[in-house]
């Protein structure tokens, strides 16, 4: 069994839902060295999420936007925490509902996706900065 782990660093995005698959593949090559096997994803934040979905059409992240900000708005007046902008109480809730990992197979040193999906980063701030993602992988 092999095992690999390694902390990449995603770039600084404006709010917004992003297909990151091929960033994630591009600075972890070791998925190449499992022929069966599971990758693990832990985004090390609390206003972004992961997600897996649609990596074709364009319209479904602005969509998926839409909905999240439409759903969870800002100024809410029953939000307590409120010192790191308008943004940031939402930003907790989306990440809450959507979720911080991912648990993917491998198989011949590919992730085993169906044909439309994608890794996407979802970021819930207007600035969020710079991202950890910690890839965990292990298999034969």
């Amino acid at each position: 069994m092999l095992w690999y782990q390694k902390e990449i660093r995603l770039e600084s995005r404006p709010r917004g839902f992003y297909l990151i698959t091929h960033e994630i593949i591009n600075q972890f090559s070791e998925i190449n060295k499992i022929k069966t096997g599971l990758a693990h994803f832990l985004l090390k934040h609390t206003s972004a999420s992961l997600a897996l979905n649609e990596n074709f059409d364009p319209d479904v992240r602005k969509d998926l936007e839409s909905f999240f900000n439409h759903a969870v708005k800002e100024n809410e007046p029953y939000y307590l925490h409120t010192s790191e902008g308008s943004d940031d109480m939402p930003a907790h809730i989306k990440s809450t509902i959507i979720g911080s990992e991912l648990t993917l197979p491998i198989t011949n040193g590919k992730l085993n996706l169906g044909t439309w999906q994608g890794i996407y980063l979802c970021e819930h701030r207007n600035y969020g900065g710079p991202r950890k993602l910690l890839i965990t992988v292990f298999g034969e």
